[in-house]
């Protein structure tokens, strides 16, 4: 096995998809989850503005609607919560996302005063953040924000991991890759944009050029940008086809970085180590 196959069998990628199929598969995914465990109430999850956060969060109303239809309850609900640091510069984009998404609660909560506090307390302790640093403790504080309100609310917390991002640990450990819930994991960039369009999602929210917005020196800064390598050359890779030497090594090695960011705590039972 080919160290391709590999990584398309460990993400469970599929080269050709029903967007149909998958909604269904991930709506039907969240369903299953709340009816096994009686203390749920529903799902929260922070809206970037972005497709994949537009699209996590699409398909947990559409599950959270089901579930109060059939059982004829208004019970469950799907909470959306706005984490700006400061002013986000979409957020135009991020308020028609909301639209778009119809969630049961809203919430805004900034993230700016956390994090400049935790900043000056490092630095108060002789340790002074980079700015990169800095962008991770935004993705967390923002991760912490939605578990206490998950807690608040007996929910629990959803992810928007998806394989074009899972391939490169393109996100922050513990931050906005700690959650319970992963619905499109399996699911590449292009496939993502298959789903929002089935869905009638306005098209700027999945043409927009993906950034995760982390870092002040940079800002904005396009993920293909920071990756040194396309969406379109990911996904390709993610569905089995060939592509370049130079995009493929680069797919394979920030791959084999970043297997820590795809395994959970690291015990001596495990080979990471050895």
């Amino acid at each position: 096995m080919t160290l391709q196959e590999k990584i398309i069998a460990e993400l469970k990628v599929q080269p050709v998809i029903d967007p149909r199929e998958e909604i269904r598969k991930s709506v039907d995914f969240m369903k299953a989850y709340a009816r096994k465990n009686s203390f749920l109430n529903g799902f929260v999850l922070g809206i970037s503005g972005g497709q994949d956060s537009t699209l996590v969060g699409k398909l947990a109303q559409l599950a959270i609607d089901e579930l109060n239809s059939e059982d004829g309850t208004d019970r469950y609900r799907f909470i959306a919560i706005r984490l700006p640091y400061g002013t986000q510069f979409d957020e135009d984009d991020c308020q028609d996302a909301l639209d778009f998404i119809g969630p049961t609660k809203i919430y805004t909560v900034n993230i700016k005063e956390a994090v400049d506090a935790s900043e000056r307390s490092l630095k108060a302790a002789g340790i002074t953040l980079t700015d990169y640093s800095k962008g991770n403790e935004k993705a967390r504080e923002r991760m912490k924000v939605q578990y206490s309100v998950a807690a608040m609310h007996n929910c629990v917390v959803l992810g928007t991991d998806h394989a074009a991002e899972a391939i490169t640990g393109f996100y922050t450990k513990f931050g906005d890759g700690g959650a319970d819930l992963m619905p499109i994991f399996r699911l590449n960039k292009r496939q993502g944009k298959e789903l929002l369009k089935e869905l009638g999602c306005p098209a700027h929210l999945y043409l927009k050029v993906p950034t995760a917005d982390l870092e002040e020196e940079k800002p904005a800064l396009p993920d293909e940008v920071a990756l040194g390598v396309t969406y379109d050359h990911l996904d390709d890779y993610l569905e089995g086809k060939e592509i370049p030497q130079e995009p493929r090594e680069k797919v394979e090695n920030h791959f084999l970085r970043s297997q820590h960011k795809r395994h959970m705590p690291i015990t001596v039972f495990d080979d990471f180590w050895k």
